[in-house]
């Protein structure tokens, strides 16, 4: 599939399940977790694929509309560690990329980072070690937030 036709479809499915699910939990007062979002599409399509974060933001502008998440957990860990964490030894479409565009992924998830749209919002946590040491550096970095949450 070529890869504009990936933006527009998850923009699609991202549409819907954010409005379909998402939005009653929220609405009850729940807390969303997500493991992917337009971040994804901005940090893969937008940088990686090379048609710009700017492009691929404003064709998911619509989907996305009122669903910018409050807070962003980049787990940041070098290519290879990352490759020996995936699920099963074929992992998805993206972990089966070779190495080159990987490592032009994750320099996209940073310029991702610093957009304006996740200014105060994305804290990067070093995710190698144990899953206890990732859980304990993601809790230390949360509590500012939380704070101000509370506030």
């Amino acid at each position: 599939m070529e890869p504009i036709v990936d933006i527009y479809l998850y923009a699609a499915a991202r549409a819907q399940s954010l409005r379909k699910i998402v939005a009653p939990v929220l609405n009850t007062g729940g807390i969303v977790i997500s493991d992917r979002s337009f971040i994804s599409s901005l940090a893969i399509n937008g940088y990686a694929h090379g048609f710009g974060i700017e492009p691929v933001l404003q064709i998911n502008k619509h989907a996305i509309k009122g669903f910018v998440p409050d807070l962003v957990i980049y787990l940041d860990m070098p290519l290879t560690y990352s490759i020996k964490r995936t699920s099963d030894a074929n992992g998805d479409k993206f972990e089966g990329m070779e190495i080159k565009f990987l490592r032009k992924a994750i320099k996209g998830y940073n310029e991702v980072g610093k957009h304006k749209i996740f200014r105060n919002k994305w804290i990067k946590v070093k995710a190698t070690g144990t899953k206890e040491e990732v859980h304990t550096r993601i809790l230390r970095k949360i509590k500012p937030f939380l704070a101000k949450l509370g506030s």
